[in-house]
């Protein structure tokens, strides 16, 4: 042991290192522990038990909420998958009119948030929904926007971006001789494509199938607006946490613990798939694009531009409901800018906090990523191992797990953090750091180490080397994760609801406030404030990048 700490080199490094894996464990690990003990006691039993957990699994208004989470996150992976595989082929074979553009819009529907999603085709197929009406008359009912194929629907939507990612992604990777053997072989097109094209990229498939479970098992926004009493396991956290008729934060624990257990058991399931499903592309001769003219490139277009559209629709419809003027009846009064007057005067803490909340965030987001990744790349060991997992953990808490966590864990002394707005930015901080280390390794590893060797061998010391050298030519990877990271602090909602203050409260906090009112005109005009920095964003992502972006 002497000799180990006696080869224990306190560089710069060692310092990062330790205050990395620190933090990780301060805002991370130990809100985790606080929630993992407070779930095994209870206000009906004394002493350490198991009650709420068997209460949750012999009470119906409890388990019928995971067998509807489930429901929802398994119809939802399978929509999904049917949409986003053919989207990803044709794009990737065809020439698709406006490709360029349909990838872009694609993009940016998955980045906006999904409760505005849900709120827009409440606009339009809420029960006094445009669609509605128009239903109406002409005597006919319209399909239900609420409920489990309301939530489904809204999910679909904006999840299928994931699967279209990864499987673009892997299918430009195939080499395309597999395919020409298959076909020299007799094979028609369709059963070439079921038998090696889908299960070579089957493993891609799989890692988007996770990411939309994940997502659609830790969203809030949407199951609570459009749910009308389909209640899911977040929304169930949040009432039995939130509630003001009866509060149970150890019930609200023993809830997170189980959505934490589901998603690392979908996680180890992916998995488990491909270490037996796990292939190497050499994509020494990648797919050609098949030139189609006419009503072919029309049939093929057509189908991908109905669903992008439906996709992006949302951010059309906020735009234009946030003009429309309505009085107390409901009645349109007029198109003006007197929603975006009264938010400016009613609410304009929650767009600055936005604002700085996220800024700050993604100072630390930055600084950490450029650190963070360079320790994984090129200080390898199993030190980097375990920063690079407290790293990824947030992918699996929810967002409202989280939010219970640092709120059980800072709200007694001697750190008290609830209510201000240092616990906010550290929610952020912890939950989207992921992305910029990600998009940083990534950028790193196309990095040859020869130029930073090289700077070391003409007599520059390695700490001015990586200070003026490795972290300048990062930049570029870590800014673009950054800017996602931007994007998703600034819709962040499922953390926000848990830890927001009177002081604290946000742009997204706000919108879910005030479409519960039912105030449309404001919720719509915040809503596209939202989405208009999001596009913005965007377009800084696609010219850091020079138009390759990664998003997964």
């Amino acid at each position: 042991m002497k000799e180990r700490l006696a080869n224990v080199k306190l560089d710069f490094w060692f310092f990062v290192k330790f205050f990395v894996i620190v933090s990780m464990c301060l805002f991370i690990v130990y809100p985790f522990y606080t929630i993992l003990t407070k779930s095994v006691f209870s206000n009906k039993v004394e002493g350490l038990t198991l009650y709420n957990f068997v209460r949750f699994f012999t009470k119906p208004y409890y388990y019928q909420t995971l067998l509807r989470s489930l429901v929802v996150c398994g119809v939802t992976v399978l929509t999904t998958t049917i949409i986003g595989v053919p989207i990803a082929y044709v794009m990737t074979r065809y020439n698709v009119a406006g490709k360029q553009l349909l990838h872009i819009l694609i993009i940016m529907s998955l980045m906006s948030p999904p409760f505005i999603g849900a709120y827009s085709w409440i606009i339009l197929m809420g029960r006094n929904g445009l669609i509605a009406k128009l239903f109406r008359l002409f005597d006919m009912v319209a399909p239900t926007i609420y409920g489990r194929e309301g939530i489904i629907f809204v999910f679909t939507l904006h999840l299928f971006p994931y699967i279209y990612l990864y499987t673009s992604g892997a299918m430009n990777s195939i080499d395309s001789s597999l395919e020409e053997a298959a076909e020299n072989l007799g094979m028609n097109k369709l059963k070439r494509i079921w038998t090696i094209t889908l299960p070579v990229i089957l493993p891609s498939i799989l890692a988007g199938c996770v990411m939309v479970f994940m997502t659609a098992l830790a969203d809030f926004g949407t199951p609570m607006l459009l749910g009308e009493g389909y209640t899911v396991l977040p929304v169930l956290v949040y009432n039995e946490y939130m509630s003001e008729s009866a509060v149970n934060p150890y019930m609200a624990s023993a809830l997170s613990v189980i959505i934490v257990f589901c998603s690392l058991a979908v996680l180890a399931f992916q998995k488990l798939v491909i270490d037996k499903r796990n292939y190497q592309m050499s994509s020494l001769r990648p797919p050609q694009e098949t030139k189609l003219r006419g009503w072919k490139r029309f049939a093929v277009s057509l189908p991908i531009y109905i669903v992008v559209f439906l996709a992006f629709l949302p951010q059309i419809v906020v735009v234009c409901q946030s003009f429309v003027e309505r009085s107390f009846s409901g009645m349109v009064k007029g198109i003006n800018f007197n929603n975006y007057t009264a938010i400016m005067s009613r609410l304009g803490r929650n767009i600055r906090n936005t604002y700085v909340f996220s800024l700050v965030a993604i100072v630390f987001i930055v600084v950490l990523g450029i650190l963070v990744s360079y320790i994984l790349v090129r200080k390898k060991g199993k030190v980097a191992n375990l920063i690079d997992t407290l790293i990824m953990f947030p992918y699996v808490i929810p967002g409202s797990v989280l939010g219970i966590g640092l709120i059980v864990a800072f709200n007694r002394k001697p750190v008290i953090l609830v209510g201000t707005a240092a616990i906010m930015i550290i929610s952020y901080v912890v939950r989207k750091l992921p992305y910029t280390v990600r998009s940083g390794s990534a950028f790193l590893y196309q990095m040859d180490p020869f130029v930073e060797e090289a700077s070391i061998n003409l007599g520059v010391s390695p700490m001015k080397t990586f200070f003026t050298v490795t972290a300048r030519m990062m930049l570029p990877g870590v800014m673009s994760g950054a800017v996602l990271s931007w994007i998703t602090c600034i819709n962040e909602l499922s953390s926000s609801i848990m830890l927001y203050s009177g002081k604290t409260s946000t742009i997204a906090v706000a919108i879910y406030q005030e479409v519960v009112r039912m105030s449309d005109g404001t919720a719509a005009a915040l809503a596209t404030i939202l989405s208009v920095t999001t596009v913005a964003s965007m377009l800084l992502v696609f010219k850091l990048t020079k138009g390759k972006v990664k998003i997964v």
